[in-house]
């Protein structure tokens, strides 16, 4: 089968990352996949190429995006769109091409835009342009359905999957108090990791306030911040909220480190004591299985898809959103108490291997494309 995925970014982030994997199990399954994107700096284009993409190429979204992308729809068996931006020009496209009976959609959050009326409305003309839209949660299932006008019908439901494989070898192996010395932690620190785009979504101001509200009760609690914005400010914002708070100098150093971008992240997540982010809304989360694939307990909000990933009490602990007073509770209580911390890290962990495995997600979404193709061939 010839694939072609359109995103909107080729950056950083839990959609690029999720169809990164899609790309490498594909291609790992026989088939031929090409990708384009159509703005950003294209900082994962190398990973995508040796995930085994036979080409990526930056096709510029504007009017003439149809036409920059007709060649590739002409070659393609399928083409599965990711994100706002590229489901609307993606579908202009493929409706010009006569390709719309081979096109998916994917949805990888409950996008708030969706809930102003007009783009709303419109996103319901452009949702029925799909063969399919698959989601990556029953949250976001009902929220399409509800704000972005896709009936269910419509819909296929694949969960994010996870190659627990470098997660638990991190976690056997990473020398724990040279990685916490790269940031001024000592050994008997409890570290918390977020690792997130700094954006309103993650509401990084609240997850501040809240390791301040520890930290006066509890000094060992320590917050890396893994992550930027490269298309705003928010990282600014949140810097200048740490310093009113005394977390973090100008440099993002401090009880508070601004890490930036990395590429060692199962070594981070195996060496932090717990992952937590403070979400407003979070279509699944890719970061919270691979916290739980390093057995880590995960501290987050009670919000959209999360309950379905994260058990309270069971797997971690979930707060309401913008409560920093609650999740300075919940940090207290994991900073206090290492069997808690091992018991719901384990549970966590067995969870990920037994409901968010990777060759489940590839196998699954490749199940939807075989049935559109299939549906397509039917319909000459």
């Amino acid at each position: 089968m010839k694939i072609l995925h359109v995103l909107t970014t080729l950056d950083v982030g839990g959609a690029e990352m999720h169809v990164l994997k899609q790309v490498r199990g594909q291609v790992a399954r026989g088939h031929e996949v090409r990708v384009a994107y159509l703005k950003g700096q294209g900082t994962l284009a190398p990973d995508f190429r040796d995930a085994g993409a036979s080409d990526i190429r930056h096709v510029p979204g504007g009017p003439l995006f149809p036409l920059r992308l007709r060649g590739w729809l002409g070659w393609c068996d399928i083409v599965h769109s990711h994100l706002l931006k590229a489901d609307a020009l993606t579908a202009a496209a493929v409706l010009l091409a006569g390709k719309r009976r081979r096109y998916l959609s994917g949805k990888h959050n409950d996008e708030q835009v969706l809930n102003r009326p007009l783009v709303s409305f419109v996103h319901g003309l452009i949702g029925r342009v799909p063969a399919r839209t698959i989601v990556l949660s029953d949250h976001v299932g009902r929220f399409i359905e509800e704000k972005g006008r896709v009936p269910r019908s419509r819909q296929s439901r694949v969960y994010y999957g996870l190659d627990p494989a470098p997660f638990e070898e991190a976690a056997r192996s990473v020398d724990r108090d040279t990685v916490l010395a790269e940031f001024g932690f000592a050994p008997d620190d409890v570290v918390f990791l977020c690792v997130a785009r700094f954006a309103r979504q993650k509401a990084h101001e609240i997850l501040l306030a809240a390791t301040a509200r520890a930290r006066a009760k509890n000094p060992s609690i320590k917050l890396l911040l893994v992550g930027d914005d490269p298309f705003g400010d928010e990282r600014e914002r949140a810097l200048g909220v740490a310093q009113e708070l005394g977390l973090s100098d100008a440099q993002g150093q401090g009880v508070a480190v601004f890490a930036g971008i990395r590429r060692d992240v199962p070594s981070l997540m195996a060496a932090a004591d717990c992952f937590v982010m403070a979400s407003r809304w979070e279509g699944l989360g890719l970061v919270f299985l691979e916290a739980m694939a390093t057995s880590r307990p995960v501290l987050s909000t009670t919000v959209s898809a999360i309950p379905e990933v994260v058990i309270n009490g069971e797997t971690g602990r979930l707060v309401p959103p913008d409560d920093a007073e609650a999740m300075a509770s919940a940090m207290l209580e994991l900073a206090e108490s290492s069997e808690l911390r091992s018991r719901l890290g384990a549970a966590g962990h067995a969870r990920v291997v037994e409901r968010f495995g990777l060759d489940v997600m590839v196998d699954d979404t490749l199940s939807v494309y075989e049935d559109v193709s299939q549906r397509a061939d039917a319909s000459r």
